[in-house]
C-alpha cells in the first residue's frame, strides 16, 4: 500500500500540467511570418502571469514572458536562431492569449513547440511545418539548336516531389540529384515553349512553380522562315493591289500574334494605323526572319 501511494504521488508531482494543444499544425511557406496559437483555457489575463515557448527536445529559448518583462525589452537567454525574430500579442494578454509570431520564417524552424504556463500549469503543442519557398529554373547554356535547363530547390522540408513540365503540362524525364534539402533536375531541351519547374510537399498540401520561356532558333529551320517570307510578302502585295485593306489588317494581326506568343511582343491597334506597302512588306520579313 505505501507503495502504491507512494507511486501514485510521485505521478501527482510529477505530472500536475494540463496537456493540450495536440494535433495543431501551423504550415508556413519559408520567408514567411508564423502564427504559434496559446491560450489559457480559462481565458484569464496573463498580463502578470509567467509563460514559455521552447522548441524541440532540445528546450530551445524561443521566448521568455515574465510580468511584462521578456526577451524584447531586455531579458536574456533567447536562443540566438530565434534572436530578433519572436513577438508577443501583448493587446491581448488581457484575454489569456500568448501566442507568438516568428518573423522570416526558414526551414530550420520547423519542429515542436511548447507554450508552457506556471500558474495555473497548463502545457500547450504546437508543430510548425515550413515549406521550401518557390524553386528556380534557369538556362545553363544554349545554342542555337537546344537549350539547357536546370531546375533547382533548396531548403525543402519535408521531402519534395520536383518535376519538369513543358507548356503542355507534360513531364519532361530529366537527370535528378537530391540531397537532404535540396533536388536539382537537369534536362536538355530542343523546342520552343514554356517551361515549368513544379515543386509539390503533398505532406503539408504545398505546391509551388516557377517558368521560364526558351527561343529554338534551330539551323534546320532558316528554309521554312525563307519560304515563309516569301509567302507573305506575296499575299500582303496582292492584298494591297486589289484593295482588300480589311483583309490585310487580319493577316497581319495573325502574323503578329504569332511573334507575340512566341517572342513575348505587345501588338498594337493596327486598324487604326495606316501602311505603305514597302512598310508593310519590312516588318513582316524582320518579324518572321
Amino acid at each position: 500500500m505505501q507503495l502504491i501511494m507512494c507511486l501514485v504521488f510521485v505521478c501527482v508531482w510529477t505530472f500536475p500540467a494540463v496537456i493540450s494543444g495536440a494535433g495543431v499544425r501551423v504550415v508556413v511557406e519559408e520567408d514567411s511570418d508564423a502564427v504559434l496559437p496559446c491560450s489559457l483555457s480559462t481565458k484569464e489575463s496573463v498580463i502578470a502571469k509567467i509563460f514559455d515557448w521552447r522548441k524541440d527536445e532540445s528546450q530551445k529559448e524561443v521566448f521568455f514572458y515574465d510580468s511584462g518583462i521578456h526577451y524584447n525589452n531586455g531579458r536574456t537567454g533567447q536562443d540566438e536562431q530565434f534572436r530578433g525574430r519572436v513577438s508577443h500579442y501583448e493587446d491581448q494578454l488581457m484575454n489569456g492569449n500568448a501566442s507568438i509570431k516568428i518573423q522570416n520564417t526558414k526551414v530550420a524552424d520547423s519542429g515542436i513547440y511548447s507554450c508552457i504556463f506556471r500558474h495555473p500549469r497548463q502545457n500547450f503543442y504546437i508543430e510548425l511545418v515550413v515549406g521550401a519557398s518557390k524553386p528556380s529554373i534557369t538556362i545553363l547554356d544554349a545554342t542555337k539548336d537546344w537549350s539547357l535547363l536546370q531546375c533547382e530547390v533548396q531548403g525543402a522540408s519535408p521531402e519534395p516531389k520536383v518535376q519538369l513540365q513543358d507548356g503542355s503540362g507534360n513531364i519532361l524525364p530529366a537527370e535528378e540529384r537530391r540531397g537532404r534539402y535540396y533536388v536539382t533536375l537537369n534536362i536538355t531541351v530542343t523546342k520552343t515553349d514554356h517551361y515549368l519547374c513544379v515543386l509539390t510537399q503533398e505532406e503539408i498540401s504545398h505546391q509551388s512553380r516557377a517558368e521560364t520561356f526558351v527561343f529554338i532558333s534551330g539551323a534546320g529551320n532558316t528554309t521554312d522562315r525563307n519560304v515563309g517570307v516569301v509567302i507573305a510578302v506575296a499575299v500582303v502585295v496582292v492584298l494591297v493591289k486589289i484593295g482588300q485593306i480589311s483583309k490585310l489588317q487580319t493577316f497581319l494581326c495573325s502574323i503578329l500574334s504569332v511573334v507575340e506568343s512566341n517572342l513575348k511582343v505587345q501588338c498594337v491597334g493596327f486598324r487604326r494605323i495606316y501602311w505603305h506597302e514597302c512598310d508593310i512588306i519590312f516588318i513582316i520579313m524582320f518579324s518572321l526572319v
